[in-house]
């Protein structure tokens, strides 16, 4: 759209003499300008350096030796280089990147706008959102602003700047296609604002820009088939971004709240079977015991319908808000209960990292879970018994690949070899169970379906 604008402008503007008055087409330009004029000495170059892996010589080895006499030199491999770009936050050499630009590097290259080289050291970094800070020693240099991204419209204008392809600072011109992107397996959290400002190899990292020149985004991904630019990028809200950053610069690292619960979506058929008359809210599958929703009285069944007066839009929506707010907040909640409405206030608790870590290791599986109910029994078929009941498998996925389907009855996980195995009776055990098999390289599930039992190997790093 705002191409076929540009165009219809370009043919329709009178040809006007140099005394004349800009026409829109020019002032447009002239904004541009300023933008980029204002924003290009803030954008960097940010170049890594990465151990690569050292090849094993087995004629090391004194068995090998004693054979082959001399051990004969193997190949070292190289470092590998790569990049991506970031932006100046602050004038004393704050930095912001995304996490994947400098994740395992050994050396931090930033290079500024106008030549300028310095060694730089990682602040911070917050690999669930994909955010991470950077430090150069400096001072006096040109910093970004946050703008706000919640007040970002579809169809605004937006810049996005960038290094694509190790190129120098460039700037492409778009709208913003959608807000609110998630579930897209990019990151832990995700709140993306979706975009048609090219964004190619090389932009990761670099600002998204409303037409006053704030940072309303870090772009950080893009959609394509081809791997180069199709007209879907992803950024990082300025809103979710700004939080992280401020808390990795004034303590080195991201705390989240906590609220205890495990939820689901309510379904049309969830809807009728529960008598509601609308698919409103999110259904708490189970409540963790000792978390803050325990000790408020939130119970196993509840509705919530709003927190804090702002309707229920998702269970990705609430999470984000919930993990981006602090530890100790105080929120309300907005109960259904047995056909009644009640409100609950409660104060939120901190996230631990192995509750993280569970639920990444249930999304890098690809599967969603839920507590076996009744209506959930007799929809898939499978027993009203203990076990959690897997409700959908994603394409693709490492659980997709070992034929892990929807209705399969996860029984048992099992740790190191078979005769080592936890019992799963609910989300919870399901849970605990992954926080102990987070820094393993597979996950042994025992699965029930159709009255067979069966062992699921997973390769899951």
């Amino acid at each position: 759209m705002f191409r076929i604008l540009l165009s219809t402008l370009i043919f329709t503007a009178p040809i006007c003499s140099t005394t004349a008055k800009p026409s829109l087409l020019e002032q447009i330009s002239d904004e541009f300008n300023q933008i980029s004029t204002r924003a290009m000495p803030s954008t960097v170059f940010i170049k890594v350096q990465i151990q690569g892996e050292q090849q094993i010589n087995p004629f090391q080895d004194e068995f090998f030796r004693k054979f082959f006499g001399q051990s004969p030199q193997f190949p070292q491999q190289q470092p590998q280089q790569g990049g991506g770009s970031g932006f100046i936050i602050r004038p004393d050499g704050y930095i912001v990147t995304n996490n994947h630009v400098v994740k395992d590097a050994t050396e931090i290259t930033v290079l500024l706008n106008d030549g300028r080289e310095y060694k730089a050291t990682v602040k911070g970094s917050d690999p669930r959102t994909d955010l991470a800070v950077l430090k150069i020693e400096e001072t006096n240099l040109p910093a970004l602003t946050f703008g706000d991204s919640d007040a970002l419209k579809v169809g605004e204008l937006v810049i996005a700047i960038g290094n694509p392809f190790g190129l120098e600072a460039s700037l492409t011109v778009g709208v913003v296609s959608a807000k609110g992107r998630q579930d897209l397996g990019i990151a832990s959290f995700e709140d993306f604002i979706q975009t048609d400002a090219a964004i190619n190899p090389g932009n990761s990292g670099g600002p998204l820009l409303n037409p006053r020149g704030e940072v309303i985004g870090v772009n950080t991904a893009i959609m394509s088939r081809s791997g180069g630019y199709m007209g879907i990028g992803l950024s990082i809200p300025s809103k979710m971004a700004k939080n992280v950053i401020d808390q990795i610069i004034d303590g080195g690292s991201v705390r989240r709240a906590y609220l205890g619960i495990l939820m689901q979506p309510i379904d049309k058929g969830l809807a009728e079977a529960l008598g509601l008359d609308k698919q409103d809210g999110l259904l708490i599958s189970e409540v963790i015991k000792d978390s803050p929703a325990s000790k408020a009285g939130i119970l196993q069944g509840d509705i919530i319908l709003a927190y804090n007066d702002k309707p229920i839009k998702s269970i990705a929506k609430f999470r984000n808000d919930i993990a981006l707010m602090s530890p100790q907040t105080e929120i309300k909640l907005n109960i259904l209960r047995n056909g009644k409405t009640l409100t609950i206030t409660l104060q939120l608790g901190a996230l631990s990292e192995s509750e993280v870590v569970a639920g990444e290791m249930i999304q890098k599986l690809g599967i969603e879970i839920e507590n076996i109910t009744p209506e959930l029994a007799r929809k898939f078929g499978v027993p009203d018994t203990d076990g959690v009941l897997i409700t959908n498998v994603k394409t693709g996925s490492p659980a997709a690949s070992v034929g892990l389907n929807q209705g399969f009855v996860i029984t048992h996980i099992a740790f190191n070899n078979l005769d080592n195995q936890k019992k799963v009776s609910s989300i919870a055990d399901f849970d605990s169970a992954m926080k102990e098999v987070a820094d393993k390289k597979y996950v042994i599930l025992i699965v029930r379906h159709q009255n067979f039992q069966r062992y699921y190997t997973i390769k899951v790093s």
